[in-house]
């Protein structure tokens, strides 16, 4: 149907968020740090974001468009503030896992070669800090020695149940999430899917409950450029594919998604 509804010029977007915070039905976001019209069937037409828009960058226009749904709206914004609501409760058992009687295991640090250093209380030996990619150890003639291939895991913890909600670290990084064979079967996993993406894994037959809601948390309250994943041809990874496609769903975002599925063998087969 022909109706009005808002257009946004990304050029003039500064990714102040304003629209986003005014909009009350949920129709804009941010995408790659860009306001940006979610859906047509979010947006009302009244444009109670345009005055919010300190550029400019928001006007009407007319066009076809989906008409306004008031129930797909109702359900959206349930579903955000169920995201929102598991990222609160997410950082509050984060916070309590970096305190000093948290599991050091599972604390939260950066491995980028730029990282900042976070002071943190406790064992030195558990403390958060970057850790530079030179400091791996030298080849030995161990037999257990490693070749001179650097690891490309972005972040610790990787695990999907253990990883914060938020964290500086996704903002403007694809998200690979990994089925927790796929590192093993293909030899080069580490340079070809994980190298500039933030790494998360996961086994569906394996954890209990179901990754959606927490994938949808972290897609909905980061900039996350992307979303992949890397999943086994066996039948149960399927249920970390539909997790994952059903957290994109639930944002509303529009972030590529894709699926690589791995043969036994390591090799890529779709």
């Amino acid at each position: 149907m022909l109706r009005t509804v808002i257009q946004i010029d990304e050029e003039k977007c500064t990714g102040c968020r304003l629209c986003v915070d005014a909009c009350h039905e949920g129709a804009i976001g941010m995408v790659n740090g860009k306001a940006r019209l979610l859906r047509d069937d979010y947006c009302d037409g009244l444009g109670d974001c345009l005055p919010a828009c300190p550029t400019g960058a928001i006007t009407f226009i007319e066009r076809e468009a989906a008409a306004y749904d008031e129930h797909a709206v109702a359900q959206h914004l349930a579903a955000r503030a169920a995201a929102e609501q598991i990222a609160e409760d997410d950082l509050d058992r984060t916070v309590a896992e970096l305190s000093p009687s948290g599991c050091p295991g599972s604390r939260a640090r950066l491995l980028a070669d730029d990282a900042p250093s976070p002071a943190a209380a406790g064992c030195p030996g558990s403390r958060a800090r970057a850790l530079s990619h030179d400091e791996m150890p030298a080849p030995t003639d161990d037999v257990f020695a490693v070749a001179e291939l650097p690891s490309r895991l972005m972040q610790w913890p990787a695990q999907i149940k253990l990883v914060p909600v938020q964290a500086p670290y996704y903002n403007g990084r694809g998200l690979l999430i990994a089925a927790d064979c796929t590192a093993f079967a293909c030899a080069s996993f580490h340079e070809r899917f994980m190298n500039g993406n933030v790494t998360i894994i996961g086994c569906p037959k394996l954890d209990e409950g179901t990754y959606t809601d927490k994938l949808a948390a972290i897609i909905a309250g980061n900039d996350v450029t992307s979303v992949t994943v890397a999943r086994m041809e066996v039948p149960c990874c399927g249920g970390l594919e539909r997790a994952a496609a059903e957290a994109v769903a639930q944002t509303g975002k529009d972030v590529p998604f894709n699926v690589v599925t791995f043969s036994v063998t390591g090799d890529v087969i779709a």
